[in-house]
């Protein structure tokens, strides 16, 4: 009788997990051990995103001297990645959904290496530029599917907890470790190294991503939902180029080109929701907006994002 208990328990487990990921799309089925070893391959490429955002800030008089660039042009080396960043995010994170959550972790990896390799191997402005414009695009597919990852790995609430909680301190503690690690390179090595350590730790994770983390994919249809791809990536391209400019020396929120761009992106935006709220097959379904936890959780990073812009401007 005490099997027959412990066995109905555990399918009334099995099927309560199943149905919290439903919504999600699917649940894949992975060893207990390896799932944890599968979040610190997820950990060290989500590392590697965040502190990309700051690894250059350090080194950027040094790549200005090598390279040429002009005071008005270098905010473009942060500038190029953080646009392309959060502008292809949503778009990112649909792509990794219908073709392959681990497919698009691993073409996030691959591609944000190479273009790693490209900054570090620039001979002039453009180049860099260009290449943390790529770097940008390619962690916008690798953030979203490495937070997918996460969802449908780790089915129990306890569990699902401790690795949200993983996420969440390395995502925080990115940026410092950045500056941190971009003073250290610059100091005993060279500015191009800021670019080129993300070599090595990009296959290392490709590698044991290929072999630890487990394919999944979203369920039902696969509409990408072409209208609200442009406006939302238009909108967002917008909000955060607004951002930028807002934080260069002498701009400040207040100027007419920072308030310009942030009222075009609220227009472009506000298209975006009712584009949303209008489409079968939604980039981003309002419900997750509205909930109020998840709401809740948004404003608040967009309020932090905002006052580190302007602390950097001040």
């Amino acid at each position: 009788m005490a099997s027959d208990a412990e066995r109905a328990a555990a399918q009334g487990k099995r099927e309560d997990d199943e149905n919290r990921l439903e919504s999600f799309g699917e649940t894949v089925a992975v060893l207990p051990s390896r799932r944890w070893w599968a979040l610190a391959v997820i950990a060290i490429a989500q590392l590697m995103v965040v502190l990309d955002g700051t690894v250059v800030t350090i080194a950027l008089p040094s790549a200005q001297r090598d390279l040429g660039i002009s005071d008005a042009d270098r905010q473009w080396v942060v500038t190029a990645y953080t646009v392309a960043f959060g502008g292809l995010l949503l778009l990112g994170g649909r792509i990794a959904d219908y073709t392959g959550r681990k497919r698009g972790f691993l073409i996030g990896l691959l591609g944000f290496a190479a273009a790693s390799a490209l900054g570090g191997a620039a001979q002039n402005g453009a180049t860099l530029f260009g290449a943390r414009a790529l770097q940008g695009a390619f962690a916008a597919l690798l953030a979203p599917a490495a937070l997918s990852l996460i969802t449908v790995t780790f089915t129990e609430v306890k569990e699902r907890s401790r690795a949200f909680a993983v996420y969440g301190a390395i995502s925080g503690g990115g940026a410092a470790i950045g500056l941190i690690l971009g003073g250290v390179l610059t100091e005993y090595a060279s500015w191009r190294w800021c670019l080129l350590i993300n070599v090595p730790i990009a296959i290392v994770a490709f590698i044991a991503g290929s072999i630890l983390v487990t394919e999944s994919k979203s369920g039902g249809g696969s509409s990408y939902d072409v209208p609200g791809a442009v406006l939302g990536t238009a909108g967002l391209v917008t909000l955060v180029y607004g951002f930028t400019q807002a934080a260069k020396t002498g701009v400040g929120w207040l100027s007419v080109e920072v308030i310009s761009y942030l009222v075009g992106a609220v227009i472009l935006l506000i298209a975006f929701v009712l584009v949303e709220l209008r489409t079968a097959s939604p980039l981003l379904p309002m419900r997750v907006v509205l909930d109020r936890n998840r709401g809740g959780s948004y404003l608040a990073s967009l309020l932090v994002f905002a006052g580190c812009s302007r602390c950097s401007c001040s």
